[in-house]
């Protein structure tokens, strides 16, 4: 059975470094006024502000394929929601269906002239010969054909960002939840340099600590969100 590709992003390991914006823009060497993928700030200065990773999301029911009045979009084997750019009218259509932005114009050439759409491709490049001059000059780099994972992934220093098939990297994502720690007692002296735990175990030794106890609720999901 093919792989059903996706990206999640991890909001609480996400630090917007802008990494994941930057290996894109230079991978696939996109035009002028095109991101494929940008970093969103959540609740932005205030507590609890987090960041979130945002590209096409290569839905299963993708809203730019309804809209399409060309039908310039259509799913891979891999479930990758890609598009032709011979066939593409730039009526924009797509840009206003999208619910994440994922569709763009390049905002060279004259007033109001927005040529071809472009958006993120999975790094799996587009109709074209896998790999050929034409391909990349309109889609970029054709990672997936060479066994690769979107670079805008493969680059992301805390690995916040993870790509693959929907469910790898869901399991990743679960194992995550499931032994995050939770609340503001997770950090500090006293988890730090607990006097409790040195007087039952010793200085120097590797016992757990108070919150990855079994049963505290700082690691059980079921008594508190993670």
């Amino acid at each position: 059975m093919p792989a059903r590709m996706k990206f999640i992003c991890d909001t609480e390991r996400c630090i917007d470094c802008m990494g994941c914006v930057t290996a894109c823009k230079n991978e696939n060497e996109t035009p002028w006024g095109v991101n494929r993928r940008r970093v969103v700030t959540i609740h932005d200065g205030v507590p609890g502000e987090h960041y979130v990773s945002v590209a096409c999301m290569h839905c299963t029911d993708a809203p730019c394929m309804a809209v399409c009045p060309v039908d310039c979009f259509y799913h891979t084997t891999d479930g990758v929601v890609l598009h032709d750019k011979d066939l593409c009218i730039g009526c924009g259509y797509c840009y206003l269906a999208c619910p994440f932005g994922a569709p763009q114009f390049p905002s060279t050439g004259a007033f109001n002239h927005r040529g071809k759409m472009d958006k993120c491709t999975f790094c799996a490049g587009g109709p074209q010969p896998d790999g050929s001059q034409a391909e990349f000059e309109k889609y970029g780099r054709n990672r997936l054909s060479e066994g690769k994972l979107p670079v805008c992934a493969e680059q992301c220093g805390t690995k916040a960002l993870l790509a693959g098939d929907a469910n790898v990297i869901a399991a990743i994502y679960k194992k995550r939840v499931d032994t995050r720690g939770y609340g503001p007692e997770l950090w500090g002296w006293d988890i730090a340099y607990d006097p409790a735990r040195r007087r039952e175990s010793g200085p120097h030794d590797s016992a757990p600590r108070t919150n990855q106890r079994p049963g505290s609720t700082q690691n059980d999901p079921r008594k508190l969100p993670a």
